[in-house]
C-alpha cells in the first residue's frame, strides 16, 4: 500500500508533457521497433513476416503521433475553442505511413534504422493497403483537407463511415469491369483505436408519438423504433511540420443485440446473428447500387446513421464543458461535404427540440448559424432526391420536420412573391410531382448560412442557374471556395525527385507555401535546369513503364507521350471521345506509315459505378481498341493503349509524376471543379480540356501558352442543348468521324459480337447529350498541337516548367484559409509541448 501511495495521480501520469517526449534519434526508433514487435505483437526474427514488420513500423511512428494527438485534444479543451467538424460520405486517405513520416520528420532516421536492421522501409510500405473509403475526387479532396487543417494548425474533425469493404476492387476480364469486394480491414488497421465508449443509439424506422410537456408545449418521440449502435474508431491526422494531431472520427455500425441465445438454443443458428448481420450492414460497403429499392434504402440509413452519430457525439463535446446551448454557434462550425450530409439540419433540430427541448425558433436559429453547405455537382442525378415514401418509413420524425422547414421557408417567400407560384414550386424542398421527392440540395442551402461553389465557373453556374432563385433570395450567402491539393503527397511524396530538383533551387519553403513555386519561372530558359527536370521526368516514365510491364505485360516507351485520362469512367468525362480520338490516330497512322506523328502511350484509369452500363461498355471499348492497336505490328511502339485498374491513391501516385499530357476534357459546364487537374500541372504535366471547372484557373496561372484549350463553352453548350442539335449532321458531314463511329458501331473492334458498341453510336447519333461529336473535330486539332509542341522539346520542357510554377494558388492550404476565415470563423491554435522532440 505504502508503495501505491507514492505513485503520481493517474492523471498527471498520463499527461503527455509531464514526461520526456519520444526520441526521435535512430537508436530509439529502433528500440521502439523491437519492443512492438515483441511486446505489440508477440513476434520475434523466426515468425515475423513482413506485415509484422510494417505494423510494427507504424506503432512506432503512431506512439509519436498519439503523444501529440493527446495534447492537441486537450488544448482544445483546456482553451474552449471553436472548432470546425467535417461531414463527408467519403475520404480516400491514401496511405498513411509515408505522410506520417513526412510530417513528422522521421523519413531518414527510419530508413536508416531499419537498414540498420535487415529491411527496407520502401518495401515495408508496400503493406499498407489503401483505405477503400471513397470514389472519386470528392473523398480525395476531404483527405486534403483534413491534411491542410492540421498543416494551418486549426481546430477541427473529419467524420465518416468506416466501410468494412469500402469502394469494390476493379477487376477486369475480358474487357470488361466486375466488381469484388475491397477487404482493406482483412488484416486490421493498425492506424485507428477503437472507442467503445463513444457509442450512440441511431433511431430507424417507428412512429411519431405527440405529447405535451410540462410547460404546455406539444413535444414528440419516436417509439418502435428499430436502433443501431454506431461505434467511434479514430484516426490521427498529422499537420506538417507541427504538433497538431487532428482527429477523424469513422463509425462502424454494431447491432444493439449481438447474439439471440434463444433462437440459437432452439437450432436456429442464422436468426440467432440476423440482427447483428442486418445492423451491421450500415457500414459494410460504399454507396450501395440504389438501382433496387433496397439498394436505396440502404443508403438513406448510411447517411442518416453517419449524421446522426456525428450530431451526438458533437452535443456530447459542447456539453462537457458548456450548461447551456447560448455559446453553441460560438464554439461550432459544421460543413456539410456536398448533398449526402443534409440530413444532419432535420436531425440537430430533432436533437435540440425532443431532447433538450428548445423551441421551434431557438433551434432553428442555431442550426442556421452552424451550418455551412458545399455543393460538389450540378448533375441532376447528383443533386440528391429521396421518395418522401422511404423517408416516411424509415425516418417518420424527419419527414415531418422537413415538411415543417418547407412550409415555414415557402409562406416567407410567399410574402415577397404572393402570385408567382411557379417560383415557390422551384424552391420548395419537396417536388410535387407524381413521384414526390425531398430535395436535399434546397434544404442544405435553405438550413445553411454559407453555400460555396467550388471553382469560378462552378460557382457563376450555381448562382446564375440551378440555384438561381435561392440566390435571388440570399445572394451574400453564396461564395466560391476553388478546390485545393495537399501539395505534401502529391509533390513531395508522389514525385521526390521532382520535389528535390525544386528545392535544391528555390528552398522547401514551397511545402507550405506553395506560390514560392512561382519563382521557377525563372529557370524556364535555363538549359542545366531543364535538363535536370526532363530527367527526372524520364526516371519516372520509366518507373511507370516498369510497373505497366510487370502487372499487365505490356510494354509501352518510355519516350512517347504519356498522355493519362484517370478519373472516375462517366459519360460527361467523355472517355469516349478520347478513345475515339485514339482509333482516328490508329486510322491515320495506318493510312500514312510515314506521318510524321509523336508516338503516343494513352493511359487511362477509373471506376465505373456498378449499375452504369454505358459506363461499364466505355470500359469495355477502351480494351477492345487496346487489343486491336496494341497487336498490330505494323503501329509498333507509335501508340499504345494501356487501362489500368483498380484505381487507387497509390496508383495515381504513381501515374501522375510520369504524365506527359493531362486529358481534363469534360463537357463544359459539368465538372464542378476537378483536382486531378491541379495534381497533373504541379507535376508538369500541362492540361488538354475544355473551358470547365478549374481548367479555367489553371489557365489563367500558366497562360494561354502553356495550355491546351479546345471545345465549346458552358454558354455555348447550354445554347446548343436548346437549339435543335442534330449529331448526325456532324456524322454525315465530317469523313474522319464518321469512320471512327462506323468503326465502333459496326464491330471492328469486337469482330466476336458486331453489335456490341452499337448502343454507344445510336446515343451519340440520336441525342450525343455530352456534345462528344460537337467538339470531337476540335479535340482533334487541339491534339495535333500537343505533337506538335512535345517533338519541341525545349518548349515542351517550358511548358511543363510553367505549369508547375503556375499551380501556387491551387493548394489546399490555401482553400482551407479561406474556409476557416469567410465561412467558419475559426483561428489557429498552435500545440505546445514542454519538450519538443529531437534526434
Amino acid at each position: 500500500m505504502a508503495q501505491q501511495d507514492k505513485k503520481p495521480p493517474l492523471l498527471e501520469k498520463l499527461s503527455p508533457t509531464t514526461n520526456a517526449l519520444l526520441k526521435n534519434d535512430v537508436w530509439t526508433l529502433q528500440n521502439d521497433f523491437v519492443k512492438h514487435l515483441e511486446f505489440s505483437q508477440g513476434k520475434d526474427k523466426y515468425t515475423s513476416t513482413s506485415h509484422d514488420f510494417y505494423k510494427s513500423l507504424v506503432y512506432t511512428v503512431r506512439d509519436r503521433l498519439f503523444e501529440r494527438w493527446i495534447e492537441t485534444q486537450q488544448t482544445y479543451y483546456k482553451k474552449d475553442v471553436k472548432r470546425v467538424y467535417y461531414i463527408s460520405m467519403e475520404y480516400m486517405l491514401g496511405r498513411l505511413l509515408s505522410n506520417a513520416l513526412l510530417n513528422l520528420k522521421l523519413t531518414e532516421n527510419l530508413k536508416q534504422g531499419l537498414w540498420e536492421l535487415g529491411l527496407d522501409l520502401e518495401e515495408l510500405q508496400q503493406n499498407e493497403h489503401d483505405a477503400g473509403l471513397g470514389n472519386g475526387g470528392l473523398g480525395r479532396l476531404a483527405a486534403c483537407f483534413l491534411d491542410s487543417m492540421a498543416t494551418l494548425e486549426l481546430p477541427a474533425q473529419g467524420y465518416g463511415i468506416r466501410y468494412e469493404y469500402g469502394i469494390f476492387s476493379q477487376k477486369i476480364q475480358n474487357g470488361r469491369q466486375y466488381e469484388a469486394p475491397d477487404p482493406w480491414l482483412q488484416f486490421g488497421n493498425p492506424w485507428e483505436i477503437e472507442r467503445p465508449e463513444y457509442n450512440y443509439r441511431i433511431q430507424f424506422y417507428g412512429r411519431n408519438e405527440a405529447y405535451t410537456d410540462d410547460q404546455g408545449r406539444e413535444r414528440f418521440h419516436l417509439v418502435d423504433t428499430e436502433d443501431v449502435l454506431a461505434v467511434a474508431y479514430d484516426t490521427p491526422i498529422p499537420g506538417y511540420g507541427n504538433n497538431t494531431v487532428n482527429n477523424l472520427r469513422l463509425w462502424a455500425a454494431k447491432s444493439t443485440q449481438e447474439f439471440n441465445l434463444e433462437y440459437f438454443n432452439h437450432g436456429d443458428y442464422d436468426r440467432a446473428v440476423e440482427d447483428k448481420a442486418n445492423a451491421e450492414l450500415i457500414s459494410k460497403v460504399l454507396y450501395p447500387r440504389d438501382d433496387f429499392i433496397e439498394g436505396r434504402e440502404l443508403r438513406l440509413k448510411q447517411e442518416f446513421f453517419l449524421v446522426s452519430a456525428t450530431l451526438q457525439d458533437i452535443l456530447r463535446r459542447y456539453k462537457r464543458t458548456h450548461d447551456n446551448f447560448d455559446a453553441f454557434p460560438q464554439k461550432v462550425a459544421i460543413q456539410l461535404n456536398d448533398t449526402h450530409p443534409a440530413l444532419c439540419i432535420p436531425e440537430l433540430m430533432r436533437l435540440l427540440m425532443d431532447r433538450e427541448f428548445m423551441s421551434w425558433k431557438q433551434a432553428w436559429d442555431i442550426v442556421i448559424q452552424v451550418f455551412a453547405y458545399t455543393n460538389h455537382t450540378i448533375l441532376p442525378e447528383a443533386l440528391e432526391t429521396w421518395r418522401t415514401s422511404l423517408m416516411e418509413k424509415i425516418l417518420p420524425r424527419h419527414l415531418q420536420i422537413i415538411y415543417e422547414i418547407n412550409r415555414r421557408f415557402l409562406e416567407e417567400n410567399k410574402k415577397q412573391y404572393p402570385k408567382n407560384i411557379k417560383r415557390l414550386q422551384r424552391i420548395s424542398m419537396v417536388s410535387e410531382e407524381d413521384d414526390k421527392r425531398i430535395r436535399m440540395a434546397h434544404l442544405a442551402i435553405v438550413g445553411s448560412h454559407s453555400v460555396n461553389g467550388v471553382a469560378d465557373l462552378h460557382t457563376k453556374i450555381i448562382k446564375k442557374d440551378i440555384f438561381r432563385d435561392f440566390h435571388d433570395i440570399w445572394p451574400d450567402k453564396f461564395n466560391n471556395k476553388t478546390n485545393g491539393i495537399t501539395q505534401r503527397r502529391w509533390l513531395k511524396l508522389a514525385n521526390p525527385l521532382l520535389a528535390e530538383l525544386i528545392s535544391d533551387v528555390i528552398g522547401d519553403q514551397w511545402l507550405t507555401h506553395l506560390p514560392h513555386l512561382k519563382q521557377l519561372q525563372d529557370k524556364r530558359n535555363d538549359t542545366g535546369f531543364k535538363d535536370q527536370w526532363n530527367e527526372a521526368k524520364y526516371k519516372n516514365k520509366e518507373c511507370l513503364a516498369q510497373y505497366i510491364q510487370s502487372e499487365l505485360g505490356t510494354q509501352v516507351n518510355p519516350d512517347s507521350i504519356f498522355d493519362c485520362h484517370i478519373k472516375r469512367i462517366h459519360e460527361y468525362k467523355r472517355q469516349l471521345m478520347n478513345i475515339m480520338r485514339v482509333i482516328d490516330l490508329y486510322y491515320t497512322i495506318k493510312d500514312k506509315p510515314d506521318a510524321d506523328v509523336a508516338p503516343r502511350t494513352v493511359i487511362f484509369a477509373g471506376k465505373a459505378a456498378p449499375a452504369y452500363t454505358t459506363a461499364k461498355l466505355i470500359i469495355r471499348l477502351i480494351h477492345d481498341v487496346a487489343a486491336k492497336v496494341n497487336s498490330d505490328e505494323t503501329i509498333g511502339e507509335r501508340l499504345k493503349i494501356v487501362f489500368m485498374p483498380d484505381f487507387s491513391v497509390s496508383l495515381a501516385q504513381l501515374i501522375i509524376p510520369a504524365a506527359d499530357l493531362s486529358e481534363q476534357i469534360s463537357t463544359a459546364g459539368m465538372e464542378a471543379s476537378g483536382t486531378g487537374n491541379m495534381k497533373f500541372a504541379l507535376n508538369g504535366a500541362p492540361t488538354i480540356g475544355t473551358l470547365d471547372g478549374a481548367n479555367i484557373e489553371i489557365r489563367d496561372e500558366v497562360g494561354n501558352d502553356n495550355i491546351f484549350i479546345f471545345g465549346m463553352t458552358a454558354d455555348e453548350v447550354a445554347q446548343k442543348r436548346t437549339e435543335s442539335y442534330n449529331p448526325q449532321s456532324l456524322y454525315q458531314q465530317d469523313p474522319r468521324l464518321k469512320r471512327v463511329i462506323d468503326g465502333i458501331q459496326n464491330g471492328e473492334f469486337s469482330p466476336d459480337e458486331t453489335q456490341r458498341y452499337k448502343p454507344l453510336a445510336d446515343n451519340l447519333l440520336s441525342s450525343d447529350y455530352f456534345m462528344v461529336l460537337a467538339d470531337f473535330k476540335a479535340y482533334v486539332s487541339m491534339q495535333q498541337n500537343v505533337d506538335k509542341a512535345f517533338k519541341d522539346k525545349q518548349r515542351w520542357t517550358s511548358i511543363s516548367i510553367q505549369n508547375t510554377a503556375g499551380s501556387g494558388v491551387f493548394s489546399s492550404d490555401r482553400t482551407i484559409g479561406q474556409y476557416a476565415k469567410e465561412i467558419w470563423n475559426i483561428e489557429p491554435v498552435s500545440i505546445k509541448l514542454n519538450k519538443d522532440s529531437n534526434t
